[in-house]
């Protein structure tokens, strides 16, 4: 969780889900135990990409921001919803997959108050992962049941999931041809 939080792909989305399955097969002690685990994981992490944007602000996403897919344009666009709407913003980001692991970089660098931050975040995070480790938990005490279902369709989703990324490199190549050709 603390990686997600730095801009690495994790998959928090699945690993909570997972850590309150194993601890609904005895494999963890409690699903409890694994989110506050996780939501402590996700404020630290959180909160070290914070001072990357606190400290290195704007020339650190001009330099660094292309590797989480993160640029000025997009840092404007972020900091003028943050204007409008507040702090609140970062609580409602921990809810949002992919901006989730990046969503203190902006907060840092549009010098949020710290305190305000760390609220936000704690509880965003503590929403999150302890919703999904109950979910996992609460599927985790039928696994057996559940078990055939997703092998009898996880196929069709191998397939949708391939057919979906064939259909964007496609749509990426045809992009990139006809900027050339402009």
């Amino acid at each position: 969780m603390l990686l997600a939080n730095l801009g690495f792909p994790v998959g928090t989305e699945i690993v909570m889900p997972v850590a309150g399955a194993l601890a609904a097969t005895g494999h963890l002690s409690s699903w409890w135990m694994a989110a506050i685990v996780a939501t402590g994981g996700e404020l630290v992490g959180g909160t070290i990409m914070y001072a990357v944007g606190y400290y290195g602000g704007r020339p650190f996403v001009a330099r660094w921001g292309k590797f989480l897919k993160l640029d000025e344009t997009k840092l404007d666009r972020f900091h003028a919803f943050y204007d409008h709407y507040g702090n609140i913003v970062v609580l409602v980001c921990r809810f949002i997959p992919f901006v989730r692991g990046i969503a203190a970089l902006p907060a840092g660098v549009s010098r949020m108050h710290l305190s305000y931050f760390l609220l936000y975040t704690a509880l965003g995070s503590a929403g999150f992962c302890f919703g999904l480790a109950w979910l996992g938990h609460a599927f985790g005490g039928h696994i057996a049941e559940v078990t055939p279902q997703i092998h009898r369709y996880s196929l069709v989703f191998l397939i949708l999931v391939a057919l979906a990324a064939l259909g964007f490199v496609a749509y990426r190549l045809m992009r990139r041809s006809r900027n050339e050709a402009a």
